[in-house]
């Protein structure tokens, strides 16, 4: 019999239950699409030459993780289907059934529900999945194949994962049911919540935040020591005064305001804070960027310090916005009466305005959550294109073995080392070598070899033959010098400012063996692997081979170049050989220390940390901006019960049906557009400094052009999430306030 009740009333509430069974099938289908390629039974053709299970391991751990938040989803869509059915469960009530049945009749509907949703679901992932795969696929240079495959651990998985989720929740519905009285059930539908004024989140909010202008502005004073020198530019000072005197204001503001409350109202005290806090956010985040343009030595805690400060203001202006907007809606109906009292607008300003006031603290949140959500959205592909980018000019060769004299103090110890191990190790696994070269590294002083300090490192050369073995090795044209001559190889890295800057100040250099001139082609910026250049220095001098012969060679270098990849076991068993007999650190740190960097490892540990980020981002922001949307779209259907009769009203009064479609249109686009609104515009501001942050390294990893098009890619993404989620809610209204 109460199998029956149960079908029955789910099938009649089957409208009811939509937002929910969408919500989560979404949920499934997002969980199963991500975590099927970590399954034990996913076998994707990579080559022998990498390996899978580092990125299915993190990624696993990761998507797990993330998945946390979908229970505090899954719990808000249970309470709106509570909120939704509560006068239908005082009515079974008062017909006699008990309470703990009506519960466990919940409990059951509920579940099934979520059963034919984890079904849907798991079906959805399996095609969902085949992007994911695409991904991968493609960030290991494979061709990809469209496959359905369903992965037996990974259904169980995900049908253990939510069933224990709807079970807990439905446990806590259960108890909640019972608690409640009949009385307050049936007027659950005329209860309003409880007014903004009412609420202390703001005025704790503005309390703790000008209790932080104090160590903030303290900050700025102690870091006197670095800026207050008169010789720094203006731009310098205008930093250092202004991340001391904004914060000090914005706290005097906060002061006054205790003092004078009584003829300053909070909301004209909030306004004010609120514009302070902008500045604030200026003066704070021109740090990074004034001690990156002027090269100051405040060091990164710094940085790390006024990064922190930025977010604060970040997240107390958003507060602040939300809170004003209902404030601002009303002053401005009030000025307005010509707008006022136009048409429908004297309903549709009380509806709004309303809401704000009551849900401030909500959207506020929701706010904050979708800039959060947009920002992984935006800087996935800016991170791993930059981890992509520097991986190719890491691994320009099969094979690196690179050393470092910074622990070496006697020029005995210096390495002289052939490495024969490594032509035995590949000659042992039948892996031919199409190019090997083996070079030494120079000190143009010999003196220089005891300068130890941190970016303080002398700048090391290379001989010419030596150079053009390795151009030749990459297949880049040989390059010659006249007597007397050198010039000089940059990383990729460098700016055109600070390449510029320094060969004005070494037109010349010294050497123990003479003066040496800048050669007309004075510089060079083809990738020839990371290793080469001295710790803490980002170019290297190329000197005539007469040279060099007299010079102090403090690192000695083997590239090789096979012709076949190495695959990836063989390339773990050489890193491991070599480590054994050529250590990276000795045992009593006084010594040579030893690099080995295979291209087989460089690569498949860089693109599976990089699917791992890129996956985990995108399913962080996906979730992220599923659970904003559905909590704004279900805020509004549960308030339909409340406006149906409002509604009816109107209609009664002469308001047609597509009047009243305009002004639930209208409404939906407030609701929807305000936080989504200035979201983006936080989005925005925060991304293009982001990516003003990291402008050298887009230039030489990524490209701007290849950025924009996947930053646009992903919002066109967002913006259809958005629309799906927006319409969606608007046919809902329109049925639940018109029937």
């Amino acid at each position: 019999m109460y199998a029956k009740l149960v079908f029955r009333n789910a099938k009649r509430s089957a409208k009811d239950y939509l937002v929910y069974v969408v919500t989560m099938t979404i949920c499934v289908m997002l969980f199963y699409a991500f975590l099927s390629i970590t399954s034990s039974y996913y076998a994707p053709d990579i080559g022998i030459e990498y390996e899978f299970t580092l990125a299915s391991d993190g990624l696993k751990l990761a998507i797990c993780a993330v998945t946390l938040l979908l229970l505090f989803l899954i719990r808000y869509v249970n309470n709106y289907m509570l909120k939704r059915k509560q006068r239908e469960f005082a009515v079974q009530s008062v017909m006699g059934m008990e309470q703990k049945t009506v519960a466990w009749l919940f409990f059951a509907e509920t579940f099934l529900m979520g059963a034919v949703s984890i079904l849907i679901g798991i079906l959805l992932g399996v095609f969902c999945s085949q992007f994911i795969t695409g991904m991968l696929l493609s960030a290991y240079g494979r061709d990809y194949q469209f496959v359905w495959t369903l992965f037996p651990d990974t259904v169980l998985l995900t049908i253990c994962f939510f069933s224990c989720s709807l079970l807990v929740v439905g446990l806590f519905n259960v108890r909640t049911i019972r608690k409640i009285k009949i009385i307050d059930m049936l007027q659950a539908e005329k209860q309003n919540d409880p007014h903004i004024q009412k609420s202390r989140y703001m005025p704790v909010i503005s309390i703790l935040y000008t209790a932080f202008l104090i160590p903030a502005s303290a900050e700025g004073i102690s870091h006197r020591y670095f800026y207050s020198d008169p010789r720094f530019p203006v731009p310098v000072h205008i930093m250092f005064w202004g991340n001391i005197i904004a914060p000090a204001v914005s706290f005097l503001l906060g002061v006054v305001w205790c003092v004078m409350r009584r003829k300053w109202s909070f909301s004209r005290y909030i306004l004010a804070a609120a514009m302070l806090s902008f500045v604030n956010i200026g003066f704070a985040a021109s740090v990074p960027v004034v001690q990156s343009a002027y090269m100051l030595s405040s060091g990164e805690g710094v940085r790390n310090s006024y990064l922190l400060f930025l977010l604060v203001y970040v997240i107390f202006w958003i507060c602040c916005a939300v809170y004003l907007a209902g404030n601002l809606l009303s002053e401005w109906k009030e000025k307005s009466p010509e707008h006022k009292y136009r048409g429908a607008n004297l309903f549709f300003f009380g509806q709004i305005i309303s809401k704000l006031n009551t849900t401030a603290k909500t959207m506020t949140l929701i706010c904050l959550t979708l800039v959060l959500s947009v920002f992984l959205f935006v800087t996935a592909p800016a991170l791993t294109g930059w981890a992509s980018g520097y991986l190719e000019m890491r691994s320009v060769y099969d094979v690196q073995i690179s050393t470092r004299y910074n622990t070496v103090y006697e020029t005995e110890d210096l390495p002289k080392d052939n490495y024969e191990m490594i032509s035995s190790f590949l000659d042992e696994k039948n892996i031919a070598v199409a190019y090997d070269c083996t070079f030494n590294l120079y000190l143009p002083h010999q003196e220089d070899f005891q300068r130890r300090v941190k970016w303080e490192f002398p700048v090391a050369a290379i001989s010419l033959s030596d150079y053009n073995a390795l151009r030749e090795m990459l297949g880049y044209e040989q390059i010659s010098l006249n007597d007397g001559e050198f010039t000089t190889q940059w990383q990729t890295i460098v700016t055109e400012e600070e390449r510029s800057a320094f060969l004005r100040e070494h037109t010349a250099v010294s050497t123990d063996r003479g003066i040496l001139r800048l050669a007309q082609d004075a510089y060079h910026l083809e990738s020839i692997g990371q290793f080469v250049y001295n710790s803490y220095t980002d170019v290297i001098y190329v000197f005539p081979d007469n040279i060099c012969s007299g010079l102090l060679s403090v690192m000695r270098n083997r590239y090789l170049k096979t012709e076949t990849t190495i695959p990836y076991r063989e390339a773990i068993a050489l890193e491991t050989a070599f480590a054994q007999n050529y250590p990276e650190m000795p045992d009593d740190g006084n010594g040579v220390q030893y690099y080995i960097r295979t291209s087989t490892q460089q690569i498949n540990s860089t693109i599976a940390g990089n699917f791992v980020l890129q996956t985990t981002m995108i399913y962080s922001a996906v979730v992220l901006m599923v659970i904003c949307l559905t909590i704004l779209s279900l805020q509004q259907l549960l308030d339909a019960a409340h406006y149906r009769y409002r509604f009816g009203v109107l209609h009664k009064l002469g308001l047609d049906r597509r009047e009243t479609e305009h002004l639930i249109l209208k409404q939906l686009a407030v609701w929807f557009g305000l936080p989504v609104t200035l979201a983006a515009f936080v989005s925005v501001i925060v991304a293009a400094y982001f990516f003003e942050a990291i402008a050298a390294q887009i230039s030489a990893y990524i490209g701007a052009g290849v950025l924009l098009m996947q930053v646009g890619v992903t919002v066109c993404i967002l913006v259809l999430l958005l629309i799906c989620y927006f319409i969606g809610t608007w046919i809902l209204f329109q049925k639940a306030v018109t029937e």
